[in-house]
């Protein structure tokens, strides 16, 4: 058997190969094209590939694997630890790639099918539409501070608002500005349109997205993100760790025999986070557990910290709601019955 590490970059990559021995059989310096396939696809043994999850590894990876070999995707956070402790180095390269991968110490990712993966990019490119869409009207409302212009519209982007802002008489460098600034938001609402009828699509053939549109407020975007972002959530073996994927837990740090907590740890999904905060700010304005559990957290901690707490609770009842295929309001009803505010281990087979 051989082992391979791809040190994966945009231009070129990086390739150590060794055998069972870990002795180098070769090392090579590639164009990041057909050509690893190609040179990895020369060797005659049986090989094993390991390749770390930048962000641009979906090409290598799917390619490798439709030629066959066996690829793992390396945790870049955790193989850095290990490396370091048991490599002793701090680099992670393709040769403490290789090693790793041959003394079985290769600490993996998650690997979403390609459905998946293409159905985050879906998602994820119209997040980015709306934040454009976000930053060119703060562009247009700059422009109209700037000018001393203000205006009666409950919303200046309706159809009078629109109206009002072509009928404005600025100076000319304004007026190309403004004028610039209201078609490219007219280019990017008709994309967004497109790229929300494509995911309610999705949506409505997806049952775990269907279920997740049972919680107050999430709608068919927020629900197949949702659900994307997790992937398999039977991968988790408790709701505790689904939250600790989504860097919703807090940091730990230990001094002696006294145990620090500190922010939220971050790891994982930014776009699940962000997702489950917005879905926790509207369920919270539903009465029910969600609401009495934020505001109890809310007095004590204020109102940013019992957001992410209302969020990681959220994420909780997510997981049961995915994993025994229940609604929302099945799963309230079950948490506001054991009066905590948690399914536990009396719901279902938790």
């Amino acid at each position: 058997m051989l082992y391979t590490g791809v040190d994966y970059h945009r231009s070129f990559s990086y390739l150590t190969t060794m055998n069972d021995k870990g002795e180098i059989v070769t090392q090579r310096k590639l164009p990041s094209n057909g050509e690893i396939v190609d040179f990895l696809k020369s060797f005659r043994e049986s090989m094993e590939v390991a390749i770390e999850a930048t962000p641009s590894w979906y090409w290598l990876y799917d390619h490798l694997e439709d030629e066959g070999f066996e690829v793992k995707l390396s945790h870049p956070l955790k193989t850095k630890a290990i490396a370091y402790a048991k490599v002793k180095t701090d680099k992670v390269d393709s040769a403490t790639l290789a090693h790793l991968l041959r003394s079985n110490l290769l600490p993996l990712s998650y690997v979403p099918e390609k459905l998946v993966r293409l159905n985050r990019e879906l998602l994820r490119y119209r997040a980015s539409l709306v934040r454009i869409q976000t930053g060119v009207k703060k562009r247009i409302h700059t422009i109209l501070a700037k000018n001393n212009v203000s205006h009666g519209y409950s919303d200046l982007f309706g159809k009078q608002g629109m109206a009002f802002l072509h009928a404005l008489a600025l100076p000319e460098n304004y007026k190309i500005a403004l004028e610039g600034y209201i078609a490219v938001l007219d280019v990017v609402r008709q994309e967004i349109w497109a790229a929300s009828k494509k995911v309610r699509q999705l949506a409505e053939g997806d049952h775990g997205a269907l279920l997740l549109m049972t919680i107050p407020g999430m709608g068919y975007y927020s629900a197949l993100l949702t659900k994307s972002e997790i992937g398999d959530v039977r991968r988790f073996r408790s709701a505790k760790q689904l939250c600790s994927y989504a860097g919703l837990v807090p940091s730990t740090h230990a001094s002696g025999n006294t145990c620090y907590h500190g922010h939220i740890t971050k790891q994982g999904s930014r776009w699940l986070r962000w997702i489950l905060i917005e879905a926790a700010i509207h369920a919270v304005k539903r009465p029910g557990v969600l609401r009495r559990f934020y505001f109890k957290i809310e007095r004590k901690k204020g109102g940013q910290i019992a957001k992410v707490a209302t969020a990681r609770k959220l994420l909780e009842w997510i997981y049961h709601i995915l994993r025994d295929g229940r609604t929302y309001q099945e799963v309230e009803k079950i948490a506001d019955l054991l009066g905590r505010g948690e399914p536990g281990k009396n719901f279902g087979h938790a």
